[in-house]
C-alpha cells in the first residue's frame, strides 16, 4: 500500500509536457504537501528498499540538505545561468520521482560523432549538487562533480567546448 501511495505522491500528472524550467515541472505531491509529510512518507517507504526520489529529497532526508526550498532555489539558479548563455535546453522528461536535467545542443552533432550531448544534471551523490556529463557516444562516462553554481559558471564555457 505504501508503494501505491508513493507513487501517487511522486507522479507527475500535470506536468505540462513542454515545461521550459524545473518551476515549471514541479507539479507532483512531493513539491507541493507540508515537506514534513513528504518526509515522512518517503522515509516510511524507503523502508521497504530503494524507491524512485528527486535528488533534493534524498539529501534533505540525510541531512545534508536544509529544505527542499533550497533543493529548487539551487535547480532555479542553475537553470537562469544556462538559459543566458545560450545553447542549453531544460529537459523536463525525467522519470516520476525524477527531477529534469539540461542538455548542451551543439555537442550533440554529427561531425563529432557524439550521439549523447554535454548534460548538467543535480544529484545528491556529492554536497556541490550539480554533475557534468561530457557529450559522449556509447556508454555514460562518469559524471563530473562540480562545486555548485560557482563551479558551473567558471567551468561552462569550458563544458561547452567538448563538441
Amino acid at each position: 500500500m505504501a508503494d501505491l501511495e508513493w507513487a501517487d505522491a511522486i507522479e507527475q500528472a500535470f506536468q505540462p509536457p513542454t515545461a521550459a524550467s524545473p518551476a515549471e515541472s514541479r507539479c507532483a505531491w512531493i513539491h507541493h504537501a507540508a515537506e514534513s509529510e513528504v518526509l515522512t512518507l518517503y522515509r516510511a517507504v524507503r523502508s521497504y528498499g530503494p524507491v524512485p526520489a528527486p535528488w533534493w529529497l534524498r539529501a534533505v532526508a540525510a541531512g545534508r540538505l536544509r529544505s527542499r526550498s533550497d533543493g529548487f532555489r539551487i535547480e532555479d539558479r542553475i537553470h537562469a545561468l544556462l538559459s543566458e548563455r545560450g545553447g542549453w535546453e531544460y529537459v523536463p522528461w525525467a522519470p516520476d520521482g525524477e527531477s529534469g536535467y539540461w542538455e548542451f545542443l551543439p555537442s550533440e552533432n554529427t561531425v563529432s560523432g557524439h550521439g549523447f550531448p554535454t548534460t548538467v544534471s543535480t544529484t545528491d551523490r556529492h554536497d556541490g549538487w550539480i554533475d557534468v556529463l561530457p557529450a559522449h557516444v556509447g556508454p555514460p562516462p562518469h559524471p563530473v562533480a562540480v562545486a555548485g553554481l560557482a563551479g558551473l559558471a567558471a567551468s561552462a564555457a569550458e563544458f561547452e567546448a567538448l563538441r
